[in-house]
């Protein structure tokens, strides 16, 4: 892992980087500091509204503006909401989400808090993933049932 400036906090720090979020880092148009709020709903698959509605509840810091008043996301937004998808897939409720966003701007003394509430959501998401496991091996157990069932009937219809 390389290192990268975190995300939101003012001051630049060291952090180790995520091999996921700099393979999305690699889907940006290439050569540019500035997105335009379309721009950034064609990166990210949210919509407009919804990134307005982001930064309108604190799930997103207040972002740049040009001299005509439009959003001009820079690479740093585009790096938290890298990670605010990654969140959302996990299922992270919107609470906890800008709860971690209002910490991460904190500063530095947040990082134990910060570590808590991943860790504990952590714990949530291995949980689904366990139930989830259980669950796809009923679901490939009744599978193979069905595919025995065609086969056999198959073979029996080849045979009359």
């Amino acid at each position: 892992m390389g290192t990268a400036m975190t995300v939101i906090d003012d001051a630049p720090a060291e952090v180790r980087v995520c091999g996921e979020l700099e393979r999305q880092r690699h889907r940006r148009p290439e050569g540019r500091d500035r997105f335009t709020i379309s721009e950034v709903a064609d990166y990210t698959g949210l919509s407009a509204h919804t990134l307005r509605w982001y930064e309108r509840i604190g799930l997103m810091p207040l972002v740049d503006r040009s001299h005509t008043g439009q959003r001009r996301y820079g690479p740093r937004d585009l790096d938290w909401l890298d990670l605010v998808g990654k969140l959302r897939l996990t299922g992270m409720p919107v609470a906890d989400m800008v709860r971690f966003a209002e910490l991460v701007r904190q500063g530095e003394e947040t990082i134990a808090e910060r570590e808590r509430l991943l860790s504990a959501h952590r714990e949530d998401v291995r949980r689904r993933i366990a139930e989830l496991r259980s669950t796809l091996d009923v679901l490939d157990y009744k599978i193979d049932i069905y595919a025995d069932a065609r086969r056999r009937a198959s073979e029996g219809a080849s045979r009359t």
